[in-house]
């Protein structure tokens, strides 16, 4: 038994030693800024679009900005309430979505810094949408159970005076660098064009380089995506 203890530990010695011995070599390095906290959010779908979309603009510019996640959930929410309000209760209403997601909410929307839209109140330090989330779902039943059997013009407004209270107004104009933007206008220095991006994803049951509708409860935009390898 020593023996064989005593080989296993030579054997992870020599590995180690080979291992250190071996350079990495740098083929491709594609920039990006630093890793951000979702925090206590189900927004991973924005935060790591928004982060592809940084290194997208270091590409395109040469400019390192940071994106405001939460712009692109505030843009998005509405839309969700809408389609589960509209389908009657019968598709997904939750924190959860897709990449494609922020690509629609820019192409709409356009994009905002994080240093201008943080998601964030003074007295907030980390996310935490476990609130703004029951009010929200508990809000888009209570219009599909519809308790006065006519649904009232105001709802869409109420989800936004909700949104307005817990993530903070939509900026229509702002100050960045010293220059004036709208998030069109902000999209449009950043070089960044939805359009150029499509959704690929790879499943068996449909054939190879064929777009279909990505049946996922997520995919509440029912976006086409394209198979591939």
């Amino acid at each position: 038994m020593k023996k064989i203890y005593l080989g296993f530990l030579f054997f992870i010695g020599f590995l180690s030693s080979n291992a250190q011995n071996y350079e990495f070599q740098e083929v491709i390095n594609i920039e990006c800024l630093p890793v951000i906290s979702q925090d206590r959010t189900g927004t991973c779908w924005s935060f790591s679009s928004s982060s592809f979309l940084e290194s997208e603009i270091i590409r395109l510019t040469g400019k390192k900005i940071d994106l405001s996640e939460m712009y692109q959930v505030r843009t998005t929410y509405p839309k969700k309430a809408e389609n589960f309000v509209m389908r009657q209760g019968k598709a997904q209403f939750s924190e959860g979505g897709l990449n494609h997601d922020v690509i629609n909410s820019v192409a709409e929307y356009g994009l905002v810094p994080v240093s201008i839209y943080s998601g964030l109140s003074e007295e907030e330090k980390i996310h935490n949408h476990a609130e703004l989330v029951a009010i929200l779902e508990a809000m888009v039943k209570t219009y599909v159970d519809n308790p006065g059997k006519q649904l009232s013009s105001k709802w869409k407004v109420a989800i936004n005076k909700v949104l307005d209270t817990y993530l903070g107004e939509i900026p229509n104009e702002f100050t960045y660098e010293g220059k004036k933007f709208t998030p069109k206008s902000f999209m449009e220095m950043t070089k960044i064009k939805a359009e150029d991006y499509i959704t690929l994803t790879s499943f068996t049951h449909q054939p190879y380089y064929k777009a279909f509708i990505l049946n996922i409860p997520d995919n509440f935009s029912m976006v086409v995506c394209i198979i591939c390898h």
